[in-house]
């Protein structure tokens, strides 16, 4: 019997996948736990037409992905921190100051973690910051870290 997987299912199908599978197998397991439909015309069309609504999501992120980077990549993000002799700062920037400052100054929502700043930012000046804005789109945002004062 032929079936549309609903959902991944370890060894036989991953989600949106036509597969032949046995009668028992799929009427008594598959469509009664709701993993897969039988594959008719009609769930044809409605699963290709939810792929088509997908990649029109997909295509949209992107596209916004790609404007939020240029926005990003003009801004320079100021902040402050004591110093130490030397003109060593005590402790670090982090990507957790870094997020909350963008947010606050511009009110661009970015995910710490999306921040490529392992160690934190330990001297004063410029810095350049990546982050990742899609799987495709990486921004490049200017830290300025000056002495507080």
């Amino acid at each position: 019997m032929k079936v549309i997987f609903l959902k991944d299912v370890k060894g036989k199908g991953k989600k949106g996948e036509v597969r032949n599978v046995a009668d028992g197998y799929a009427h008594n397991f598959l469509i009664k736990n709701g993993f897969a439909v039988e594959a008719t015309s009609g769930n044809q069309n409605t699963l290709d037409a939810q792929k088509k609504k997908e990649q029109a999501i997909a295509a949209a992120e992107l596209e916004a992905a790609k404007k939020l980077k240029e926005t990003v990549e003009k801004l320079t993000i100021e902040l402050h921190a004591k110093i130490g002799e030397g003109g060593r700062i005590f402790g670090s920037v982090t990507a957790k100051q870094v997020a909350d400052e963008l947010n606050k100054t511009h009110n661009i929502k970015v995910d710490k973690r999306k921040m490529d700043l392992p160690d934190g930012i330990r001297s004063l000046g410029y810095t350049n910051v990546s982050v990742k804005l899609h799987n495709e789109v990486t921004a490049v945002l200017k830290v300025h870290v000056s002495e507080d004062k």
